[in-house]
């Protein structure tokens, strides 16, 4: 294939052992790279300050080599879009808070976590946040606040509208806001911005055509549609790849300890073999 300017991303995050789910979804995103003759960047997903750590880091950066995957732009190697690391790209989403702020896109919330878990609804999936209960909804002094920190920051979903988008692997997908999912978070009371809001704006950043990541995030790609919508951001296209199990049906986690890349290396299993136990969703 001969896609020009296709750009495609590994985004791990050092809060553990990466995992077979990790190497099958990377294996593809690297597969698909090539197969279109593309960029790939590494991106370290280093956000949450008290969960990432630095061992987790080394032995992202160990694994991935050891696997055989080559990226062209990352913390290691720089490129264009540099910093590649989450944590040094601060201004970045502080950016993107304000206009979503200056847009009237998101309200500051003060709700605790005892009246979240006393009023939310809970959704379809349990793996899911709650439904937020819409008791900060209606706030209108946002555009009071010069700095995000001190309070977290809801984005201010369209009740009832149907967020549409075709997945590349699992085809037409459809939620409906408010009710597959409510406001969702985009900024932290601790001065960390959500997940929800960094990839957004990286994705974008940094020139990302194409999104590969694991099914449990179909989801949210309707909130980060959103989100790119808000920022007029273009919107990649997407493939999520088919979740990877445990023997008891259990999507694998990074508390897989047995199941991790690096116990499997200790172990003396091969990088062929570990990429060969994945290889299910390569061509899919």
């Amino acid at each position: 294939m001969n896609t020009v300017g296709y750009r495609g991303r590994l985004a791990p995050s050092p809060t553990g052992l990466l995992h077979l789910g990790h190497a099958r979804t990377f294996a593809v995103a690297a597969h698909r790279a090539v197969d279109h003759g593309g960029t790939l960047v590494l991106r370290n997903e280093d956000l949450d300050p008290q969960r990432c750590r630095p061992e987790f880091v080394k032995a992202m950066f160990e694994d991935l080599r050891w696997l055989g995957f080559h990226w062209n732009e990352g913390p290691d190697c720089g490129g264009p879009y540099a910093p590649y690391s989450q944590s040094e790209r601060h201004e970045f989403y502080v950016g993107a808070w304000r206009r979503l702020r200056d847009g009237g896109f998101i309200f500051p919330c003060t709700c605790s976590r005892k009246e979240l878990a006393e009023a939310a609804s809970a959704p379809n999936d349990a793996d899911d946040e709650p439904i937020y209960p819409g008791k900060c909804r209606g706030r209108t002094d946002a555009a009071k606040f010069e700095e995000p920190r001190g309070v977290n920051w809801r984005f201010r979903v369209p009740h009832g509208e149907k967020i549409c988008f075709t997945d590349l692997r699992a085809g037409p997908q459809q939620f409906i806001a408010g009710k597959d999912f409510g406001d969702f978070l985009v900024w932290r009371r601790d001065d960390v911005p959500a997940y929800q809001l960094a990839v957004v704006v990286d994705d974008a950043e940094m020139r990302i055509t194409e999104v590969v990541r694991g099914a449990d995030l179909l989801k949210s790609t309707a909130r980060h549609i959103l989100l790119f919508r808000a920022l007029e951001l273009p919107v990649p296209k997407f493939y999520h790849c088919e979740l990877m199990r445990d023997e008891a049906g259990i999507r694998l986690a990074k508390r897989h300890d047995a199941l991790s890349i690096r116990q499997l290396r200790e172990l003396g299993y091969s990088p062929q073999q570990v990429l060969k136990s994945t290889a299910t969703d390569l061509h899919g």
